[in-house]
């Protein structure tokens, strides 16, 4: 315990004296004196013992951050990337910085030509971040006012779940299946086989790896594959799910008609689509602002009307069975969707970052981290990214122009 102190101590003194050295390149302020220096190295103390006391009565608050920092420092070396160049890459792919849905042709095609590099390259530098804030299953869901977290994304894929009509040793699909949380907690609770298809290599290896970590790999696998040009035989699914990932498709019909070859006749197609609804206002600038946030900071080509998606799934063959926007089944005291990416003053959840005190000081704490080799170059980038997204989410979702969670339930037809 004297150690921890005296370590304490003497950390607060760097801080200050570190504060002081670096005010004093630039000339040391006429406010400066010593009595700024002690009660710089104070607060210093005090958060770093209230640190200590939360770890030893708690455990360690910390301890998720830092295996995410150990991660990202090691993964820019590992899968053989720069991230620097990669996230700048991926920015050009949304240049264009205004535009109304049929006013931004030129931006559009080029992202939905490139849809492939597009994805790619967004999820090679979100899913750690994914990962870390949000867990093992990329997607929203409703909150309970009796629920946990967990239980609330668990009970939202259980529903759709439900759609499938699956049994047990039954073959279903997963189109877009990130690092497989959805996929494996389907397959545990349906007892089917579950095999996750997604663009991305580093996702296959990481669901692949959490799967036999949880005992699951003989019910679930990942592989890699295009679900726009699906490496699977005619007819051999007995059900296909997708749960907010063909809104990365740049066609839907196309990737709709891939999923309906692979269904058995008779067989269901249920997923949830990202979606504008009717209350989205492209003549309002703030709509297009925030519809474009959501493009850039989640990797999409363009983001389709309710009624594109309908009339896609029709276009594929597929014979509707339900649509509803599910994201008003909600009942009194419970969260909705967005309430992750709203501001929360509580320093130890992800919703710090969005407040004015967490937006001015994230990005200055990875530029530290970027600067001492800790996180790779253009972490920061990555971030605001990700942290814009959020931001053209919540407020999007606030006002019931976006949602996140339209259900969509199709079956092939028997003939």
């Amino acid at each position: 315990i004297f150690f921890r102190l005296l370590t304490m101590f003497e950390l607060a003194a760097l801080v200050a004296s570190g504060a002081y050295c670096y005010l004093a390149a630039g000339g040391v302020p006429s406010f400066w004196s010593a009595g700024v220096s002690v009660k710089i190295a104070m607060v210093t103390f005090i958060v770093l013992a209230v640190y200590e006391v939360v770890r030893l009565v708690f455990g360690d608050p910390l301890t998720k951050q830092r295996a995410f920092l150990k991660t990202l420092g090691s993964q820019e070396k590992k899968r053989q990337i720069n991230v620097n160049e990669w996230i700048d890459g991926y920015n050009a792919l949304h240049h264009n910085s205004d535009y109304v849905k049929e006013g931004d042709k030129a931006g559009v095609e080029e992202r939905e030509t490139k849809y492939q590099t597009l994805v790619n390259a967004y999820y090679e530098l979100a899913t750690l971040f994914y990962e870390w804030g949000w867990g093992q299953c990329f997607h929203f869901a409703t909150l309970g006012s009796r629920e946990r977290f967990i239980e609330s994304i668990r009970r939202h894929e259980y529903y759709l779940a439900g759609k499938l009509g699956v049994t047990r040793g039954q073959k279903v699909l997963d189109c877009g299946c990130g690092i497989g949380g959805p996929g494996r907690n389907i397959a545990a609770y349906t007892g089917a086989q579950v095999t996750g298809i997604t663009l991305n290599e580093y996702q296959v290896q990481r669901g692949n790896e959490l799967a036999k970590a949880q005992g699951l790999s003989a019910l679930y696998r990942s592989v890699q594959g295009d679900f726009m040009k699906l490496p699977f035989e005619d007819a051999s699914f007995d059900g296909v799910f997708a749960i907010e990932a063909t809104c990365h498709a740049p066609d839907r019909v196309k990737c709709y008609s891939e999923i309906f070859r692979v269904l058995k006749p008779g067989s269901v197609f249920a997923c949830y689509e990202w979606c504008l609804t009717d209350k989205y206002d492209k003549n309002k600038p703030e709509h297009r602002d925030w519809k474009k946030k959501i493009e850039e900071g989640d990797g999409l080509p363009d983001i389709a009307h309710t009624s594109e998606i309908d009339q896609a799934l029709k276009d594929s063959g597929f014979e509707l069975v339900e649509t509803e926007d599910v994201v008003d089944y909600t009942l009194q005291g419970d969260l909705p969707w967005y309430h992750p990416l709203t501001p929360s003053w509580n320093p130890f959840t992800q919703r710090f970052q969005f407040t004015p005190i967490g937006l001015a000081i994230m990005p200055q704490l990875l530029k530290v981290l970027e600067y001492i080799g800790a996180a790779p170059k253009g972490t920061c980038k990555v971030q605001s990214m990700l942290q814009q997204a959020a931001i053209g989410l919540a407020k999007s979702g606030e006002v019931g122009a976006f949602t996140p969670m339209y259900l969509c339930v199709a079956r092939k037809p028997t003939n």
